[in-house]
Order: C-alpha cells, then structure tokens, then sequence
C-alpha cells in the first residue's frame, strides 16, 4: 500500500486531500473509539514470499522409513561382507591350510571397528544384536539384579514404584500372588511404557526390559525402585563383540567360526526384514505419488524463493529443509 507519512504546513492538490482525508479518518476513529482502518501494505518489489505450499499427499513418515532401511541394508551388507571374509580365512587356519593368524586378528579388528559405529551407520535402525529395528528406534535390554518372577510370585502381594530420571511421578506396578507369570509380565510392560521401557521375560524366569539405546545411558544410571534406591542393571550380553573372539588356538577358532556362523544367520535374517521394509516404503511412495502439476509448482515456488538473497528467502528454505539429511535423499532417490 501506499505508506502514510506525516506531513508538516498546509498541503494542496490531491496528495494533500488525500492526506488530510487520511488525518480527518484517523482522528474520526480515535474519537469515536475505533481502531484506525489501514490498508495493507503491498509486498516490496523483490522481496521472497514464504514457500506457497507443499505437497499435501506427501508421507512424511516414509522418508524416515527409507532411510533407515536403506542405512541398515547398507550397514549390514558391510558386516556381512567382512562375516564373509572371517569365515573363510578361520576355515582355512582350521583345516591346516594357509590360514593367517595376522589375517585372522585384522579382520577381527575391522569387525570390531565397524560394529563400533553401528549407530551412526545404520541410522539407529540395528541394535547390538543386529537385529533391524524400524519405525521403532534400536534398542537396549537390560536386567535388573534380583528381579525375577519367582521373586515376585513367593508371599505375599508387593508393590514396586519405578523413578526414571527426572521423572518425579513414580510408576508403581502391584503384584499379588493370584496372578499369572504371564499376567505380570504384561502389568510391568503396561506400567514401565510411559517411562518408555517394555518388559518380557525369559526362560529362566528373569524380567527382560528394553529401552530405545539414546535412552539407555540415562536409565542405566538412574533407574530407581522407591524403599530401594538406586538398582544395579546389567545389560544385555547376547550382543555381537567381535573384540571378543580369538585365534590363539584350536578351540578359540572353532568358538570363533561358530560365532561368525550364528552372525551371518542373524544379518540375513535383518537384511530380509530391511528389504521388506524398503519395499513397503516403495509402495508407499507409489501410491502417494504426488500430481505432477503440483510438484511443477513446489518445484517453482523453491526456485523463485531461492533466487533472491534475502533473509526472508533464507527463512523460507531452511524451514522447507528441517530434517532432510543427504542420506536421506539418497535413499529415497534410490527408490527410482
């Protein structure tokens, strides 16, 4: 619009009329009460306007599903591939062929390094055990010393109240011997969820918590029972550590090759479960495939918004962005 601006002496002509008829409304609003009627200021010539829209049949979930699958497929195929290399050189080593040891302990050690960055690599999407784990974050089980359905069953009813953190409202999970192992399970998964924990159990009778791993260094050191304090938790060892298998014997190559065997079965069984995910996340897209006219559009909108340097145009992109990693991208450009 056309900016008001405060004029000093008489004014004449239409630019003075005009600006005497802006004074006589203002002042007519201020004495009757109203607020002044101003109309819209005009957008400044080369200014970017906030990206018009996106695209409104876009899932958002299936960029993280995408790229989480194709992480771990990629981050699982590295470990097999090193599996691989492993098997074959402490099958040669036992049957008394050309075995390296030197060989032998450098594969160990770029196993070892690689499951060191599992993580970052697979995206959070392979826990320790290599299991693939999506939309669900990886995650951390855990037992806590002494807790265990025979405990629970012995006596009398009990009633244990959980702190986790900063959490100041305990979670209490009552207990009463007319229930069933299963049945107590299922009350300890129901009352820990909103701590973000889940609970089963296993053969022996333990109670098996998990937690995303992102969560676990702080459930480890602050995890609490009321009337108990602080508990000691031990978690899982059914984890892969390659830093643990040897070569100095006989028998450590057996343990080792059976490890490396049982490891394979294990990546195939998540390199499976990742390509079905991937595969679903393909239909997905498939099926929400935008109209073109509508990613022409977006496509122009980002265009005209990028080619001004300005702070608005910045704003516009860098919100458009949040969240959109180049593996990401990657990922899902992989799907075409």
């Amino acid at each position: 619009m056309e900016a008001i601006r405060p004029t000093s002496g008489s004014t004449s002509g239409p630019a003075g009329a005009n600006a005497s008829g802006v004074r006589s409304e203002a002042a007519a609003d201020a004495t009757q009460g109203r607020p002044p009627q101003l109309t819209p200021v005009a957008p400044t010539p080369g200014a970017a306007a906030p990206l018009r829209r996106g695209l409104a049949r876009v899932d958002h979930q299936l960029q993280g599903d995408v790229a989480s699958a194709q992480q771990a497929l990629d981050f699982l195929e590295q470990v097999a591939g090193q599996l691989q290399a492993l098997k074959g050189e402490l099958s040669a080593k036992l049957s008394s062929r050309r075995g390296d040891s030197g060989a032998i302990e450098a594969h160990l050690r770029q196993l070892g390094a690689t499951m060191d960055k599992r993580r970052q690599s697979s995206g959070g999407s392979v826990d320790a055990r290599l299991n693939f784990s999506s939309p669900q974050p990886a995650s951390q089980r855990f037992r806590i010393k002494g807790l265990n359905l025979d405990m629970l069953t012995a006596g009398a009813g009990q009633s244990l109240s959980f702190s986790v953190g900063s959490n100041t409202q305990p979670l209490t999970v009552a207990v009463d011997p007319s229930m069933t192992r299963d049945e107590i399970v299922v009350r300890f998964d129901r009352a820990l969820a909103p701590a973000n924990m889940r609970v089963s159990a296993d053969g022996s009778g333990a109670l098996v918590f998990s937690t995303p791993e992102t969560a676990w260094p702080m459930v480890r050191d602050s995890l609490s029972i009321q009337g108990v304090g602080r508990v000691a938790v031990e978690a899982d060892t059914d984890i892969v550590m390659p830093q643990q298998w040897g070569a100095s014997n006989a028998d450590a190559l057996r343990q080792s090759l059976h490890e490396v065997v049982q490891t394979l079965a294990q990546v195939q069984r998540s390199q499976q479960a990742a390509s079905q995910a991937l595969s679903a996340a393909a239909s997905r897209a498939a099926a929400n495939q935008p109209a073109a006219a509508d990613i022409e559009v977006m496509a122009q909108d980002f265009a005209d918004t990028a080619s001004t340097p300005n702070y608005e145009s910045l704003l516009a992109l860098t919100s458009a962005l949040v969240g959109i990693s180049r593996e990401r991208v990657l990922a899902l450009l992989g799907l075409h």
